[in-house]
């Protein structure tokens, strides 16, 4: 049987990823529509949409990948389920915070690297640059990154996937193509989170930036209308992208799973 790789899109930006033998869960979040979750400095947000499952509902996993520690990527329901004992690979900040939780947590500060071999194949993760917040804002949010799976079989590169993170566009983002190469996929962070008035997600018009530095072969738009807080809604950025001729969007339905290999 030939390995394949595959994304459920759970809500907000949980996925699971299934990597040939890996399986990997990004960023739980598994409170009901109508919770809340903390944000820090007393903000808060409400939840508008249930997850499309459950934690008990999960394969086995072998890894979560925690781009920062918010409340809406890590949420009280989440904290509750997971067991102490599974791997956790964020930010090194995120990290301690865990570990005083008596999580197993690994921190990776931007372009470090984790690998993982089963059965003639490797995982690959690599922690990559993100700003959550403007200029000094992002000082007063949690570190956030993107990361890089890169899965392979045999020695042979199969996928190369971005997880883009919590992070704003940046022009020092095309970096990561320049240093990582050709990107296969590319799960992108939208939702134009705003606070105060202040800008902390991408909006369509920051999504269509990055997608068009990046230039993935396929881009999976996450983390758009789930919680109260965040302002652009998916349509623009589809708009934004077809005005400019960004064809490698691919919406991504709720519980379905969707093929990530072979990527054309």
């Amino acid at each position: 049987m030939t390995p394949d790789a595959d994304v459920t899109f759970i809500g907000n930006a949980t996925v699971l990823l299934r990597l040939g033998t890996f399986t990997v869960l990004t960023d739980p979040a598994f409170g009901p529509a109508g919770s809340r979750v903390h944000l820090g400095y007393g903000a808060w947000t409400r939840r508008r949409k249930d997850p499309a499952m459950a934690y008990a509902d999960l394969p086995s996993l072998d890894m979560v990948l925690l781009s920062h520690l918010h409340g809406d990527h890590f949420d009280r329901a989440a904290r509750r389920a997971l067991p102490s004992t599974l791997p956790i690979v964020t930010t090194p900040q995120a990290q301690r915070r865990l570990r005083r939780r008596d999580f197993t947590a690994t921190g990776l500060p931007t372009w470090d690297a984790r690998e993982w071999r089963r059965d003639g194949q490797l995982l690959r993760v690599t922690a990559l640059p993100g700003r959550h917040g403007p200029g000094f804002v992002d000082r007063l949010l949690p570190d956030v990154m993107g990361s890089l799976l890169e899965w392979e079989v045999d020695g042979e590169q199969r996928l190369r996937l971005y997880i883009t993170g919590d992070t704003l566009y940046r022009p020092h983002l095309g970096e990561i193509r320049e240093r990582c190469g050709e990107i296969d996929a590319m799960l992108i962070h939208l939702g134009g989170t705003r606070l105060l008035g202040l800008l902390l997600t991408m909006d369509a018009r920051q999504g269509a930036d990055l997608t068009g530095l990046i230039r993935p072969r396929l881009t999976l738009p996450i983390h758009y209308d789930d919680y109260s807080v965040m302002k652009s809604p998916l349509s623009d950025f589809l708009t934004e992208c077809d005005n400019r001729s960004l064809t490698s969007i691919q919406v991504l339905e709720r519980g379905r799973v969707a093929s990530l290999s072979p990527v054309a």
